[in-house]
């Protein structure tokens, strides 16, 4: 773990998101652990980047957390759903990344309970892994290294390729719109909107003895 804080304290919020797409997310509930690798996620690159809540350097209180130490926590809701994001630079530096996607691991029987849904649809999304690994708000503003909800730098999985392409859902944001500032396990299967065709059926992973499952999607 002390490697992934120091990458946290020392690099870009771009080379962190980039950092990310791999790596294994834990929530330790009353009922068990769930988890899951990150494949999904996008950079917002505050006080400059025009689609970040922090553009201009804003400040309310539900900004708190983006303006702490790397690692920190920041949860926000958008259309009833809770998004998760992690603070990548010191403090004062109101830099984070979104995670859009995880590949459900363990816990996915509980998780899928959880969706009421099975397949991609369980975490494709990012209130939908929100959902799917229970996580709750008063993890705000917590640490993403030593709370309930943290990550596992032992179990990360390296893709066969990280593409970058624009963000989801931030139309009319001027150049910020189109810039690749999202990061995907080019090929897995619980990416955001992938379309059938584009799926690997080793899901996107080096050295993977990867089950693709059947959705009938």
């Amino acid at each position: 773990m002390e490697e992934t804080i120091k990458i946290f304290e020392t690099s870009s919020t771009v080379d962190i998101a980039r950092f990310l797409v791999g790596m294994y997310l834990e929530h330790e509930t009353p009922q068990g652990k769930l988890g899951g690798y990150i494949v999904d996620c996008e950079a917002y690159l505050g006080p400059d980047d025009r689609a970040a809540h922090s553009y201009g350097m804003k400040k309310t209180p539900r900004l708190k957390a983006m303006y702490q130490k790397p690692g920190t926590i920041y949860l926000y809701t958008m259309h009833t759903h809770l998004i998760l994001n992690m603070v990548t630079q010191p403090e004062g530096t109101p830099q984070g990344v979104m995670i859009r996607a995880i590949e459900p691991v363990e816990g996915k029987e509980r998780m899928e309970e959880k969706r009421a849904k099975t397949g991609r649809d369980v975490s494709n999304g990012p209130g939908k892994l929100v959902e799917a690994l229970g996580i709750p708000k008063d993890l705000y503003g917590q640490s993403i290294f030593s709370s309930t909800l943290h990550l596992v730098p032992e179990r990360r999985k390296v893709p066969k390729k990280i593409e970058e392409i624009p963000r989801v859902g931030i139309p009319n944001k001027g150049k910020w719109t189109d810039m690749p500032l999202r990061f995907v396990a080019k090929g897995n299967p619980y990416i955001t909107k992938i379309r059938r065709q584009q799926i690997d059926p080793e899901g996107g992973w080096q050295d993977s003895n990867y089950q693709l499952e059947d959705d009938h999607r």
